[in-house]
């Protein structure tokens, strides 16, 4: 998992306490003195409604990803191929050089989560769930379900997972949008697998960019969480989630007061297309961009920095044709105030492709409006769910065999098998087979090999392994 967020539950304020000491404080109200002459009561927060009325609706899951065995091209764990050849090359025999086979055991991780639907759709975020091979979904009433992954996006961390199970406590999603900086929060999860741990704090900023995290604007809190708090909710003081809690920023690897949470009205865009769609379809204007500095600012003649300045324009592409150019300064879309270059990939990013916006750009000094019809992000990843369920459900990782390869094995398609798991692994499969077909249809492509294996309760697999040819029979149920 990504390392979680942390956030202190408890405000001391030393000063304040040691001139109050002879005061009596009851009910967990504090008298502070004003400069006029009455004296003003505030109670601190009592989260102890907003537990009873939504712990039951927070979950924690368990992930298990089997042993497998998987082909690594650098023998020489650690060090870059280059590295490598210069070990051989100087005679350091330690390994043989070559693709060599790494067994990885089983492995274990805890996350949480928390409900959306009363029939078992649960929200949680993507580094929990990815690559298990089995999930434990466990309710605060000590009930189990096994989860099935329906959706996941690694670019904003957000996963869905289903489990079979009717009439469950449905937490109330609110509005990160509304959220203001300084307002209380709370966080529930399973630090370490400590279920239902409550942790509070409050929103230290909002829309914080992160490196790496480009679609993404992180609500950042100074709320406690740990490994294990990754996927649970951040509640306002409605008992509202307003957030996702994803990660931290630690140079000790434990919590430092900086955690941040990805906004609920974004995990919820998210989700709904992962269940639509399978898939986060994602708008682009093929433009580069960087932030206003100060010098840039002065440079341009702008009284103080802001916007977005163009760097780059991608030939053919959106922002080309629709006359944007390299030193347009975005400062608004469709009305609304680009503040930086982290700004405008995120709202871009959420329009629908084929969607006109209105850029406000300031040229030369003058405002200029641009109309871009916004064009879709080319996906990276598998995009019906279905697929990710039939490799799953094999348990293989394949590639095709280039033309090369396949000359020199003589042969006339093949898939290279480079992971194994699962039902695969239990059958005999290995890395480096070459699957030449499945229940008698020829793969040259993995999407072959997911037609026939999506359909199939068992599977007969024509391998070739070394010199010689073999059957295998893969129980898929």
């Amino acid at each position: 998992m990504k390392k979680g967020l942390v956030l202190k539950s408890t405000i001391v304020v030393s000063a304040i306490a040691a001139a109050l000491a002879f005061m009596p404080v009851a009910h967990a109200e504090i008298s502070l003195l004003s400069s006029g002459d009455n004296a003003q009561v505030q109670t601190l927060p009592d989260f102890t409604k907003l537990v009873e009325e939504n712990g039951k609706g927070v979950v924690n899951i368990s992930t298990i990803r089997n042993a497998r065995t998987k082909v690594v091209t650098n023998p020489f764990p650690g060090l870059d191929d280059r590295t490598a050849e210069l070990f051989r090359r100087f005679g350091f025999p330690i390994v043989p050089f070559g693709p060599q086979e790494q067994r990885i055991p089983e492995q274990r991780g805890t996350g949480s989560g928390f409900i959306i639907s009363s029939d078992g759709l649960i929200l949680t975020n993507a580094h929990v769930v990815e690559g298990a091979d089995e999930l434990r979904i466990r309710l605060t009433d000590n009930r189990e379900f096994s989860g099935k992954v329906l959706g996941l996006d690694k670019k904003t961390d957000i996963a869905v997972v289903k489990i079979e199970a009717k009439n469950l406590p449905v937490l109330k999603i609110g509005s990160s949008e509304n959220l203001k900086v300084g307002e209380w929060v709370a966080a529930i999860g399973s630090p370490f697998g400590l279920a239902n741990t409550v942790t509070a704090g409050i929103v230290s900023a909002k829309s914080r960019a992160l490196p790496s995290e480009e679609y993404v604007p992180f609500i950042q809190t100074d709320v406690a969480v740990n490994p294990g708090n990754s996927g649970g909710p951040l509640f306002n003081m409605k008992g509202e989630v307003v957030g996702i809690n994803s990660q931290i920023f630690s140079t000790s690897g434990g919590f430092m007061g900086l955690s941040f949470s990805i906004p609920i009205d974004l995990a919820i865009q998210i989700k709904d297309q992962l269940i639509e769609n399978g898939r986060v379809i994602r708008g682009r204007i093929g433009v580069g961009i960087q932030s206003v500095t100060q010098d840039l600012a002065e440079a341009f003649g702008m009284k103080t920095p802001r916007g977005a300045v163009i760097t780059q324009l991608e030939k053919d592409q959106p922002g080309e044709k629709a006359g944007l150019k390299v030193g347009d300064i975005v400062i608004a879309m469709d009305g609304k105030e680009i503040k930086s270059a982290n700004d405008l990939p995120v709202r871009v990013s959420a329009t629908k492709p084929g969607t006109k916006i209105d850029l406000t750009v300031l040229r030369d000094g003058k405002e200029k409006t641009v109309t871009v019809t916004v064009a879709e992000t080319p996906s990276d990843e598998v995009t019906p769910i279905d697929n990710k369920q039939a490799q799953g459900k094999l348990g293989v990782s394949v590639r095709s065999l280039t033309a090369e390869e396949l000359k020199e094995l003589e042969l006339p398609n093949g898939l290279l098998v480079t992971d194994v798991r699962g039902a695969a692994a239990k059958a005999g499969l290995m890395p480096r087979d070459i699957i030449i077909s499945a229940n008698g249809k020829s793969v040259k492509t993995s999407t072959d090999l997911i037609n026939v294996v999506k359909k199939a309760d068992k599977v007969a697999l024509l391998v070739q392994r070394q010199n010689s040819r073999i059957f295998v029979a893969v129980d898929l149920k």
